[in-house]
């Protein structure tokens, strides 16, 4: 185990997980006490997996310089993932690759229980693995003392051997990583033995407006009509409150008609009004397509927007962030524009610039929709693939203008519509 302190910082997008195991118990043996209590030593654990693309590239890189991943959080503590192409001591002449893990946060005497894996890309199962789990620790957990401290290995495998490996794929690695957290945890006999029950107000509300009981006001909206109770609907939507109850509000009105709104959308509006959870738009549609699902939330967040229904306008972005790609970004994009949404605009920004994307882009369909309600944004756009990567390969460079070229031809483009309609 090595203690050294490498900058710590965030490059590569990956994954993980977390999950708690426990490793042992430890309670006092006392017969007849009036009390009891338990301290179980437990591990909280994490995985990350991290994906190096273009290894050949990475070799020449001299020892002591390393590929970092992203950082990643696991028990409250942030880690990083490094591997030495060349080796991490110079001694070696590049003989081995190096392998180590580090604690990323400004934190000390961290105790914890390590796992590295090179993954075998065959599918065969034969990965290397160097893990504490499967065996007891004849000292116990390993110390991280401070930030920058690491575990690992200098002399993780031979370069040659993984070369000629099914570790390497399409000149590529998969590293999964497993970190375990010591802690301690209490337990003390509980007091009583009543279970409390989970919540069921959204399902009772539901069921009230699903059977009309008690409904005061109708909602003609295209050929269907649907009731609901002005109380429930104020004190969900503002705006709903003020065309009640508000100076100008009519409380007594019985019928509304809704004329920009999809019978559909309004359903769905009304199901989250009465029971705060995003609704089952498969259910609402009668679809399992994609592209219509992501369509009809789309239109649930403009709804949203538009009766100032806070909570589902974040779940539909939420939604739209899970199910982006490329089909539907440049919509999705509209969107966010028109209603102010400035996270979602953000995360649709950098997946459009994100490398390999732009250009299937700008083929889709949504991107033409983009150009028309939009045209703005492709300045914008073009401002965000310029700021892009700062160190590219020529042949990168060269793919970055071109692409940034198609941008700006549209860019112009729009610009001369504008200038006709006004």
């Amino acid at each position: 185990m090595e203690f050294v302190h490498p900058p710590i910082s965030k490059s590569v997008k990956t994954t993980h997980n977390a999950t708690a195991t426990i490793m042992s118990t430890a309670v006092a043996d006392r017969p007849n006490s009036d009390s009891t209590s338990t301290t179980v030593m437990e591990t909280v654990n994490g995985s990350h997996q991290f994906t190096i693309k273009g290894y050949s590239l990475a070799k020449g890189m001299g020892p002591g310089r390393y590929i970092q991943s992203d950082v990643f959080s696991i028990a409250g503590y942030d880690w990083a993932i490094y591997f030495y192409p060349d080796g991490k001591n110079p001694e070696d002449n590049s003989a081995y690759v190096s392998l180590f893990i580090a604690l990323a946060s400004d934190s000390s005497d961290i105790r914890a229980l390590f796992e590295l894996t090179l993954v075998d890309q065959s599918g065969k199962g034969r990965h290397k693995v160097h893990s504490h789990f499967d065996r007891t620790l004849e000292g116990g957990p390993y110390t991280l003392k401070c930030k920058g401290s690491m575990w690992g290995y200098k002399r993780f495998l031979r370069r040659t051997a993984l070369e000629a490996s099914d570790y390497l794929k399409d000149d590529s690695l998969v590293i999964n990583c497993t970190v375990g957290v010591v802690r301690a945890r209490l337990e003390v006999p509980k007091q009583f033995g009543v279970v409390l029950p989970s919540s069921d107000m959204g399902q009772g509300l539901k069921d009230l407006i699903d059977s009309e009981v008690g409904c005061d006001i109708a909602f003609q909206v295209g050929d269907e009509t649907f009731k609901a109770h002005k109380l429930i609907l104020a004190a969900r939507s503002p705006v709903f409150r003020a065309q009640f109850y508000g100076p100008i509000g009519n409380n007594n009105v019985e019928r509304i008609v809704i004329e920009d709104i999809e019978p559909s959308i309004f359903k769905a509006m009304l199901s989250f009004i009465y029971t705060d959870v995003l609704p089952d738009v498969h259910e609402i549609t009668g679809s399992a397509s994609a592209s219509l699902i992501t369509n009809m939330i789309q239109h649930l967040l403009a709804a949203a927007d538009l009766y100032d229904l806070g909570r589902l306008k974040v779940l539909c972005e939420v939604f739209l962030c899970e199910k982006l790609n490329v089909d539907n970004v440049a919509t999705t994009l509209a969107l966010a524009e028109q209603h102010q949404l400035s996270e979602l605009k953000a995360f649709c920004l950098k997946f459009v610039t994100s490398p390999g994307n732009l250009r299937a882009v700008m083929k889709s369909e949504g991107f033409k929709h983009l150009n028309q309600s939009c045209p703005s944004m492709l300045s914008e756009l073009l401002s965000t693939v310029a700021a892009g990567d700062k160190i590219l390969t020529s042949e990168q460079a060269s793919k970055k203008r071109s692409l940034c070229s198609s941008v700006l031809a549209y860019d112009t483009n729009a610009a001369r519509q504008l200038r006709r309609r006004t």
